[in-house]
C-alpha cells in the first residue's frame, strides 16, 4: 500500500484501488460519469486514458484494474468540473480506447448515487479466506451465496495462490481466494455458522475476520508442538520405546478431547516412562517429521521480521531441537527429568498446561511491546484453547473437533503455511520476500 494515499495499487493482475483522491466536487454543476474499458492487456492502456482526462482537467474520484489471464478490465469514476464538455471527453476517451483494440463504456452516475456511495465507505470490512487444495466453481458459488443471503457487498475477489497447471494436480498443492466484504452484519455469529457448513460441506477451509489495521501487523506467533510443529505427539513415541505405548496414548487422546485434566494426565503418562534410556529421546528426536508448510511459514515470518515462539505441552528437550532447526526465537516446555541417563518418570517446575500457555502468551507479548491483537496463536489440542482465545487471532490446526469449533480460526485442508493466506500475503509476495 502506498503510505501517501488512502487506497491500495496493485498491477499485474492484482486488483487495483485508489479511492476517494477527490471527495470534493468543484460546484453543483458539475457531472460525474463512470467509465469502463475492457480488452486485451498491453502497456499504455491506463496511461493513454488517463492522459486524455488530464487534458480536460477531469478529477479522478475511484479508479479500479484487474488484469485476469491478460485481459483488462478498468473502471475509472471521474467528476466533470463545471463548464468542461462532456462530449469532447467521451468522444477522446472512445477515439483512444478504439485505437488500442479496447472496449468503451460511459455511463452518467446521479448525485444521489454517489452520495450514498460515499457514505458507505463508513461500513465495516471483512475478509473471507477460502482454502482448498483446488478452487471450484461449487465453492465460489456457496460461498458468495453466504454472502449474499446476509446482506453483504464483495468489493473484491483475489487469487492469493500461485497459478496452476492443467492436468493432475502438483503434490501438497494450494489453492486460496480472499474475499473482501462490506456492509452491516446483523449476526456475526450465524454468519461464522453458515460458513463453517459451507466447509464442512466441501471440505475447504474458510476463514472470516475483520479487516482492521491489526491484519497485516501481526508481530508475534506462538505454536503448539505435538500434533502442529511436527507431526507427532512426542509423549506417545516415547511411550513406545518404553513399552507402555497403549496406556500412555489412551490417556493422551482422552486429554486432548477435553476429557481430563491436562497436569493430572500428564504426571500419569510420565510417570509411565521411568526407566527409559535417554538414547531413546534423542532418536526420536532425530525422526521427527515437520508438518506440512511449518519450515516455509517459519522461514517467511522471520524475513518478514515476526517472532516465534513454541509454548508447548510437550518436552523442551524437543522443542530445543526445533528451536534450532527451525530457527525458533522462544521456548516454553516441560522439563524432563533425566538422571544417570534414565527418565526418572518426573517432570521439574512449573507444567506447561492451558493456563500456563496463556499467560505466557500475554508474558511474551509484553515483552516484545505488543497488543494482544498483533499475536497469532496457533494450536490443535484442547489445553490450546485457552491461548488461542488469548490471541488475537487464534488458529485451529488440524484440530480435534472440541478444538476447531471453539477456535477463532480453523485450517484442516492445508499446510501451516496457509496462515500466511491469512495475514493477506500471496504467493507472489512470498516470493519476493
Amino acid at each position: 500500500m502506498c503510505p501517501g494515499c488512502r487506497g491500495s495499487f496493485q498491477c499485474c493482475g492484482q486488483t487495483v484501488r485508489i479511492a476517494a483522491l477527490s471527495q470534493t466536487l468543484d460546484s453543483p454543476l458539475s457531472e460525474i460519469l463512470l467509465i469502463t474499458i475492457s480488452g486485451e492487456d498491453h502497456p499504455g492502456v491506463t496511461a493513454g486514458v488517463t492522459a486524455i482526462l488530464a487534458q480536460h482537467r477531469v478529477n479522478i474520484l475511484d479508479i479500479g484494474q484487474a488484469v485476469i489471464h491478460a485481459t483488462l478490465s478498468m473502471g475509472i469514476l471521474i467528476e466533470l468540473p463545471a463548464g468542461v464538455d462532456r462530449e469532447a471527453v467521451t468522444a477522446a476517451v472512445d477515439a483512444q480506447a478504439e485505437a488500442q483494440g479496447m472496449r468503451v463504456k460511459v455511463s452518467p452516475v446521479a448525485s444521489v448515487a454517489y452520495d450514498e456511495w460515499i457514505q458507505a465507505q463508513g461500513r465495516a470490512r471483512y475478509i473471507i479466506t477460502l482454502l482448498a487444495r483446488k478452487i471450484t466453481a461449487d465453492q465460489l458459488a456457496r460461498v458468495t451465496e453466504v454472502v449474499s443471503r446476509h446482506n453483504l457487498n464483495i468489493d473484491s475477489i483475489n487469487r492469493l495462490s500461485g497459478r496452476i497447471p492443467l492436468g493432475e494436480l502438483p503434490a501438497l498443492s494450494k489453492a486460496c481466494v480472499e474475499f473482501s466484504v462490506r456492509g452491516p452484519l446483523a449476526d456475526s455469529s450465524a454468519f461464522r455458522r453458515d460458513l463453517l457448513e459451507v466447509a464442512g460441506a466441501l471440505d475447504v477451509d474458510l476463514a472470516f475476520q475483520e479487516d482492521n489495521m491489526f491484519r497485516r501487523n501481526r508481530r508475534l506467533v506462538a505454536f503448539d508442538m505435538d500434533s502442529t510443529l511436527i507431526e507427532a505427539e512426542v509423549i506417545d513415541e516415547l511411550a513406545v520405546h518404553a513399552g507402555v505405548g497403549d496406556q500412555v496414548s489412551e490417556i493422551t487422546e482422552r486429554a486432548m478431547r477435553g476429557e481430563l485434566d491436562f497436569s493430572e494426565s500428564f504426571r500419569a503418562r510420565v510417570a509411565l516412562l521411568e526407566g527409559l534410556g535417554e538414547e531413546a529421546l534423542e532418536r526420536i528426536a532425530g525422526e521427527l517429521r515437520i508438518t506440512e508448510g511449518a519450515e516455509h511459514l517459519i522461514s517467511t515470518l522471520r524475513k518478514l521480521g515476526y517472532k516465534t515462539a513454541i509454548l508447548s505441552g510437550g518436552f523442551t528437550y524437543f522443542a530445543r531441537y526445533l528451536q534450532q532447526r527451525l530457527g525458533i526465537d522462544y521456548v516454553h516446555a516441560n522439563e524432563l527429568d533425566i538422571e544417570n541417563g534414565q527418565v526418572t518418570g518426573k517432570v521439574t517446575g512449573t507444567i506447561v498446561d492451558g493456563e500456563r500457555k496463556a499467560f505466557l502468551l500475554r508474558q511474551l507479548a509484553e515483552q516484545e511491546g505488543l497488543d494482544l491483537q498483533q499475536v497469532i496463536a496457533v494450536g490443535d489440542g484442547a489445553n490450546d484453547l485457552p491461548m488461542l482465545s488469548a490471541a488475537g487471532l487464534g488458529i485451529a490446526f488440524r484440530a480435534k473437533p472440541l478444538v476447531k469449533q471453539s477456535a477463532e480460526q480453523s485450517i484442516s485442508t492445508l499446510g501451516l503455511d496457509a496462515i500466511l493466506y491469512l495475514l493477506g500475503f500471496s504467493d507472489r509476495y512470498q516470493s519476493d520476500h
